[in-house]
């Protein structure tokens, strides 16, 4: 468990700069084949024979990529026939550990639903505030113990 959250904390700092990169950037509307193809000075022509490819093949590629309708291979090769790289990745909108425990709050306040529901049938309810401390246990107790638990539906 402490090796996982160890993982967690060190994703989370290496996800910050790609956070604050994706605020600041705007994916070209004619994608990014395109627009460095076109920056470079290189005619579909040139970019399908340093592919290995027919130019249909490469206006494909970039009609494609703006639709994401493109795959990785396709994308990288093009990138690499420009002399560029291709960086993939899947970035938290927030952070790792604030969707850990988003997910483990919506999880105690299911659990404690049902719990207060079978109590108050029975008239043993209890006042909010203890519904408060108990939802609070519960999510530390999640958050403690396996992370799998808390994306069981």
């Amino acid at each position: 468990m402490l090796k996982q959250k160890l993982i967690l904390k060190q994703l989370d700092r290496i996800f910050q700069e790609w956070i604050s990169i994706r605020s600041k950037q705007n994916n070209p509307t004619v994608g990014w084949v395109r627009t460095v193809r076109k920056a470079l000075g290189m005619t579909t022509n040139q970019l399908a024979k340093r592919l290995g490819l027919a130019r249909a093949r490469v206006k494909q590629i970039e009609s494609a990529e703006p639709k994401g309708a493109i795959t990785l291979h396709a994308l990288r090769a093009a990138a690499n026939a420009m002399d560029c790289e291709l960086i993939y990745a899947i970035v938290p909108k927030t952070s790792l550990e604030n969707i850990l425990v988003t997910r483990a709050k919506l999880v105690a306040n299911k659990v404690m639903e049902n719990v207060a529901h079978s109590m108050s049938l029975e008239a043993q309810s209890v006042s909010k505030e203890q519904q408060k401390e108990q939802v609070e246990d519960l999510v530390n107790d999640l958050l403690n113990d396996s992370p799998k638990k808390l994306w069981e539906e």
